[in-house]
C-alpha cells in the first residue's frame, strides 16, 4: 500500500502541526491541571474545520477522506490528547453517525452546526453497567406513539459538560434485546436532562467527562436515528470508524513522547557525552521509532479501508490495539529517557502517559478489540 500523501493532505498535516504549536501547546500544562479546556479553542478548531473534516460541503464540513483526518488527529495529539478526542468523537461519532444514517432533517437541523463547530456533540453509550458489554443498557426510551420518554444514566461522556447535542442510546423493548435499542438525538435544554459532575481523571484531564441523568426527557419520535431497533447496530457501526480516530490518537501521543524523548537525548550529557550516544538510550528510542512507524502504517491502512469503501472493522481494531499499546509503552519509555526530568510535569512526557492510558480503554478495550480480531481471523 503506497501511503504517499497528497499535496492537500500535506497542507491539511501542516495546519494541524502548526495549530497545535502556536494554539495548544501554551497552556497546557495549565489546562491538565485545572481540568478545563477553553470554549474559544474549540471556537478555533471550528474555524479552521477540524470539526467536521469528513462532513460533505453542504452540510458545512470540510469534505475530506479519513486519511486527511487522522493526519490532522496525530498532530494535535502529539500536543494535546484533551482537545484532540473532542475532535475524535464530534468528527467519528457524532457527525459520521448523523451523516451515514441521519435524516435530511436531523442533517438540516444538527449536522450543519455541528460539522461547523458552532456547537459540539456527545456520544451516549456506556453507563454503570454497560461500558464493554453494549448490550445491557438500561437507560430506556419508552415508546410514547409521538416520542419516546427517556430515563437512565450515562457515564464517561466525553464533551458531557459542554455539548448541545447528545446522541443517547437507550433500551425500547427488553424482550428485543439489542434489537430493542434505539438511538435517539436529545438536546441538551430538553426539561429533565440533567449533566452530573465532572470526573477526575488521570488522563486527558482538559476534556470534559460528565455523567449524564435522564428523568422523564421527551424525546420527538422524529429524533430517532434510522428505524426502530436500529440503536444497538447503529452504535457498532459507528464506533468501528470511531476506533481509527482514536488509533490516530494513540499514534500522536505516542509520536509526541518521542519526540521530546529524542530532542531530550540530543541534549543531555552523561558521562562525557549526550545520552544519545550510549547503546542504552540509543536502543530505546530505535524501539520506539520502530514501533511508532509500525503502528502508523496500521492506521493509515483502516483509514483508507474506509475512504475505499472496503470493511474497516477489522483494521481498524487492529490499528486501535496496537496504536494504543504502542502509546503507553513509549510514553513510559519517554519518561525513562528524560528520567527524574520526565517525570515533573514542565518536560510533557508525564501527562503524555498519563493520556495513553485511555486510548486502551475508551471505543472498545484492548481486550474487546481482540475479541473482534480474533473472530475475524477464525471466521475468515
Amino acid at each position: 500500500m503506497d501511503f504517499s500523501l497528497s499535496e492537500e493532505q500535506l497542507m491539511i498535516q501542516q495546519a494541524a502541526k502548526d495549530f497545535a504549536q502556536t494554539e495548544l501547546l501554551p497552556g497546557v500544562i495549565e489546562r491538565d491541571d485545572a481540568q478545563t479546556f477553553p470554549n474559544e479553542l474549540v471556537k478555533k478548531m471550528g474555524e479552521l474545520g477540524f470539526m467536521g473534516m469528513m462532513v460533505d460541503e453542504k452540510y458545512g464540513g470540510s469534505g475530506l477522506g479519513t486519511l486527511s483526518y487522522v493526519l490532522a488527529m496525530e498532530e494535535l495529539s502529539k500536543i494535546d490528547a484533551s482537545a484532540s478526542v473532542m475532535v475524535s468523537v464530534n468528527n467519528s461519532l457524532v457527525c459520521w453517525g448523523l451523516e451515514t444514517y441521519g435524516t435530511e432533517e436531523q442533517k438540516q437541523k444538527y449536522l450543519t452546526r455541528l460539522a461547523a463547530g458552532e456547537i459540539i456533540g456527545a456520544f451516549c453509550l456506556s453507563e454503570p453497567e454497560a461500558g464493554s458489554d453494549a448490550t445491557s443498557q438500561k437507560t430506556t426510551a419508552i415508546d410514547k406513539g409521538d416520542h419516546y420518554l427517556v430515563n437512565g444514566t450515562k457515564n464517561w461522556i466525553t464533551n458531557g459538560g459542554r455539548a448541545e447535542v447528545f446522541l443517547v442510546i437507550a433500551q425500547t423493548d427488553t424482550a428485543k434485546g439489542h434489537k430493542g435499542i434505539n438511538a435517539l438525538i436529545v438536546e441538551k435544554d430538553m426539561a429533565g436532562f440533567e449533566i452530573g459532575p465532572k470526573e477526575n481523571k488521570l488522563g486527558i484531564r482538559g476534556s470534559d467527562t460528565h455523567s449524564l441523568l435522564f428523568n422523564d426527557v421527551k424525546v420527538p419520535k422524529e429524533n430517532r436515528i434510522g428505524e426502530d431497533g436500529f440503536g444497538f447496530k447503529f452504535a457498532m457501526k459507528t464506533l468501528a470508524g470511531g476506533r481509527i480516530g482514536i488509533a490516530a490518537q494513540a499514534l500522536g501521543i505516542a509520536a509526541g513522547a518521542y519526540e521530546i524523548a529524542l530532542k531530550y537525548s540530543k541534549e543531555r550529557k552523561a558521562f562525557g557525552t549526550e545520552i544519545a550516544n550510549h547503546q542504552a538510550i540509543a536502543f530505546k528510542l530505535a524501539d520506539m521509532h520502530t514501533k511508532i512507524q509500525a503502528a502508523r502504517n496500521l492506521v493509515y491502512q483502516a483509514a483508507c479501508d474506509k475512504d475505499a469503501g472496503n470493511d474497516y472493522t477489522l483494521s481498524g481494531a487492529m490499528a486501535k490495539l496496537y496504536a494504543s499499546e504502542v502509546a503507553m509503552e513509549t510514553t513510559v519509555e519517554a519518561v525513562q529517557v528524560l528520567g527524574g526530568n520526565g517525570f515533573v510535569k514542565d518536560y510533557h512526557v508525564e501527562r503524555l502517559m498519563r493520556d495513553a492510558k485511555i486510548t486502551q480503554i475508551y471505543e472498545g478495550t484492548s481486550e474487546i478489540q481482540k475479541i473482534v480480531i480474533s473472530r475475524s481471523v477464525l471466521n475468515a
